[in-house]
């Protein structure tokens, strides 16, 4: 059991991005549910970019193993390869954005982080910690990485919701406000929450760590919720003096989202891996196999769509029929992720799988 591929996996990252692409395309006015919280708290729109990060963390783990963690030169030219490709692509999608309204020459206005930009960051960073360091340091790094970001927030005004927010004043003064992220104070993908952001990465790889040590699945399942509980736990009880909040990516935040990701994942290979209810989760897999192309094409033709007006014929026709407006927001967002399934369904079943 121990050498087969976990299904698991690949379901959670399934979900995951297609709740992703479900939250991004919203048409007009969409459920509160499906919108990312405006500052503090959380809603379960602000759970699906950190369980990204977390199966991602988790599958760096797994994918590094397989190598034992030697830092080869394929190994470091397939790191900074992939890390500067998501990078890039990331910065294409802002471009195109403008782009497609015939601003071919944005670049003096061109917003430089995302949620792509901060994945490479994240994969890229961690990736290269883990062929460099002792893995015994992973935990005392994630404490460290927390405890200073917590620092920073508390001794920065970090939870001002205006540009007195450190976070903002460093990007204002690194980048200028023609690069940044409009429609809040704070760039909620802006450069000092990348030192959370890493920390939550490695929460994913510690957890892989303990997925690929254990043989048998139900040891596995066993170490997954009670780290998941832990983490969930102290992320709630620290959430009483560092509010949970995703646009600043507080440590609340990220170790309740850890725990709540560690124990779907649980639960997921137990349903999946060991008691063999597959059949359900077939869809989900078409997200899981080919999860950053199909993101990175749900963004590429939200675009295209939006500047072609076929996204607002589809979501009239869809009103027409449906007058509530966040009914229809929500059926034109499905109707978004069905496409995209599709879209995915073909190379699943010529098992294209497009590593990005």
């Amino acid at each position: 059991m121990n050498n087969k591929r976990l299904l698991s996996l690949d379901i959670l990252r399934g979900i995951t991005v297609a709740g992703m692409i479900l939250v991004n395309n919203g048409y007009d006015e969409s459920f509160e549910m499906l919108e990312h919280s405006k500052w503090n708290g959380m809603t379960p729109c602000d759970l699906v970019f950190p369980f990204f990060l977390y199966i991602m963390g988790v599958s760096t783990y797994l994918s590094l193993s397989k190598s034992g963690f030697r830092p080869s030169s394929p190994v470091i030219w397939k790191i900074i390869r992939r890390t500067f490709l998501l990078f890039f692509i990331g910065l294409f999608l802002n471009w195109f954005d403008h782009a497609i309204e015939g601003e071919f020459l944005c670049f003096d206005h061109l917003r430089i982080w995302a949620v792509l930009q901060r994945i490479a960051l994240c994969y890229g960073i961690v990736s290269v910690f883990a062929l460099t360091v002792n893995h015994r340091w992973i935990l005392p790094s994630i404490a460290l990485l927390l405890v200073v970001y917590s620092i920073i927030l508390l001794c920065g005004n970090g939870y001002a919701e205006d540009s007195t927010n450190i976070l903002a004043r460093v990007d204002l003064s690194l980048f200028g406000y023609d690069h940044l992220y409009h429609k809040s104070p704070v760039d909620p993908e802006g450069l000092l929450g990348t030192i959370s952001s890493v920390a939550h990465v490695l929460i994913g790889f510690y957890c892989g760590r303990l997925i690929k040590r254990r043989e048998v699945v139900g040891d596995k399942v066993q170490a997954l919720f009670f780290v998941g509980t832990v983490l969930a736990l102290v992320g709630y009880l620290l959430s009483y003096g560092l509010p949970l909040n995703k646009r600043i990516w507080s440590p609340s935040y990220v170790l309740l989202t850890c725990g709540m990701a560690s124990s779907l994942l649980a639960l997921l290979m137990t349903v999946i891996d060991i008691r063999g209810h597959r059949r359900w989760a077939t869809c989900f897999q078409v997200f899981g196999v080919n999860p950053l192309f199909l993101y990175v094409a749900s963004e590429f033709f939200a675009i295209l769509f939006g500047y072609l007006g076929v996204s607002n014929a589809v979501f009239e026709g869809i009103h027409s029929v449906i007058p509530h407006p966040q009914t229809a927001s929500l059926c034109y967002a499905l109707s978004f992720v069905a496409f995209n399934f599709l879209l995915g369904f073909i190379l699943f079943r010529r098992h294209i799988y497009i590593k990005l």
